[in-house]
């Protein structure tokens, strides 16, 4: 099963034609109704908009039999504790050996912005080709951790 972090997801049509071609199953966790396919292997599981409560959801149902699909540094790390396979929408693995520098860097860029509020200093850049095309090479590739 893939379980997608589909609020903000750029991928999901990328995520649903490699699901129907590898006949594997996708839920969308959500805390709000998203269009998706009508399709029996695509799901939709919605979530009350608390904090958190898609996350919690994904980390509850990730472990060794499910590929995540996630941006959210703190989601990979809680679902790799799982067993879980984590990639990101930009194609990047999240693994046990670098998901403790990611978590880290995630730390300190929270509290740059935190400390120089208004000084200009942004988030992650913006989504290309390039992302996506890297994203589905991942899904599909030689990539161990991400294989379906």
């Amino acid at each position: 099963m893939i379980l997608v972090d589909a609020d903000a997801c750029p991928v999901k049509d990328e995520i649903y034609r490699t699901a129907y071609r590898h006949k594997q199953p996708v839920r969308l966790v959500a805390n709000q109704y998203l269009r998706h396919p009508d399709h029996p292997l695509i799901s939709m599981q919605m979530v009350s908009d608390g904090f958190d409560a898609a996350d919690d959801a994904i980390a509850e149902a990730a472990g060794p039999g499910t590929l995540v699909i996630t941006a959210d540094i703190l989601l990979a790390e809680r679902c790799i504790a799982a067993g879980a396979p984590v990639l990101s929408p930009k194609g990047a693995a999240f693994t046990v050996n670098s998901i403790g520098t990611q978590v880290a860097t995630r730390a300190i860029m929270a509290d740059l912005r935190a400390g120089i509020e208004g000084q200009g200093i942004g988030g992650p850049a913006p989504f290309s080709k390039a992302d996506r095309s890297q994203f589905l090479n991942a899904l599909e590739g030689p990539c161990a951790n991400c294989r379906l």
